[in-house]
């Protein structure tokens, strides 16, 4: 299926394309360590996915799974910055919505490839 049909690498430069300018407000002292974390969880996820695109059989799953391990991260940084209030509950609910379609996609297309 061509990339420009599927829909996960829509939504994952719409995650990006939100997160990074977002991510630009969180506390300065945090910039080195948190948000570049984030941003690193956020491009592997890219990353992964464009690598599984090219791949077949069992390397495309290792590349889904990999992705997979980075939308956990990104998850995992994203519930952190809403506890310590970086995100408000508007924009916690636009990244939960996306992530949450995110997951289902990649996880369609890992129980596809599998």
């Amino acid at each position: 299926m061509a990339q420009d049909e599927m829909v996960i690498f829509t939504r994952t430069f719409e995650l990006l394309a939100w997160l990074m300018p977002v991510s630009n407000h969180f506390p300065k002292q945090y910039r080195h360590t948190y948000t570049q974390r984030l941003l690193t969880a956020a491009f592997d996820l890219n990353e992964r996915l464009e690598e599984a695109n090219l791949r077949v059989g069992r390397h495309r799953v290792a590349c889904l799974r990999a992705a997979d391990e980075a939308l956990a991260r990104v998850r995992i940084y994203i519930r952190l910055a809403v506890r310590l209030r970086w995100l408000s509950k508007g924009q916690y609910q636009h990244v939960a919505q996306l992530l949450n379609e995110i997951g289902r996609l990649l996880g369609g297309w890992l129980k596809a490839s599998a």
